[in-house]
């Protein structure tokens, strides 16, 4: 098991944008993979939440994601082919800034291309939840980060506070 560390905001790796995985036999992708594997799991036995990981969070300047929703799913060079003019409004958190909500826009659905680890071209429509994840990690290989989609700055709060305040996604601000 290998567990990297996961860098907080400010750390330069975060606005980094990311270069293509271009060798799919290298033994060094499939050890990343591995990593962020690793490092996502203990992230979610740790704070009890988590679904996907980005390279750049483990200072990895690739284009390659991780995400977990019941079945593990690594995705090297994911693109954003499509978008549904449909938005939704909801409150994002991220490994980078454990303690911060953000209150954000995202499209309903999406389309993603990408690659798998041996390099094999995959399409992906994605709606709800899964099209949020997907869309908050390809940010993060382009250097954007959630609080950068704040719908403004009263829409920025500690964890803490929004579990005061109420149940997910009905805090009127």
């Amino acid at each position: 098991m290998a567990v990297r560390t996961i860098v907080r905001l400010g750390h330069p790796a975060l606005r980094a944008k990311c270069k293509r995985v271009l060798n799919f036999d290298s033994p060094e992708l499939l050890e990343l993979i591995r990593d962020l594997g690793d490092t996502l799991s203990d992230f979610k036995r740790e704070r009890g939440f988590g679904r996907g990981i980005a390279a750049p969070q483990i200072t990895v300047p690739v284009r390659l994601i991780y995400i977990d929703v019941g079945d593990p799913t690594p995705m090297c060079n994911p693109v954003i082919t499509g978008r549904s003019r449909k938005k939704m409004t909801l409150w994002d958190d991220c490994f980078s800034i454990p303690d911060l909500m953000v209150k954000l826009r995202r499209h309903l659905s999406i389309i993603v291309r990408y690659q798998d680890p041996a390099g094999h071209r995959h399409t992906l429509k994605a709606q709800g939840p899964l099209s949020e994840l997907l869309q908050h990690e390809i940010d993060h290989i382009n250097g954007i980060l959630t609080v950068d989609r704040a719908i403004d700055s009263r829409h920025i709060m500690y964890r803490s506070e929004y579990r005061k305040l109420g149940a997910e996604g009905s805090i009127a601000l």
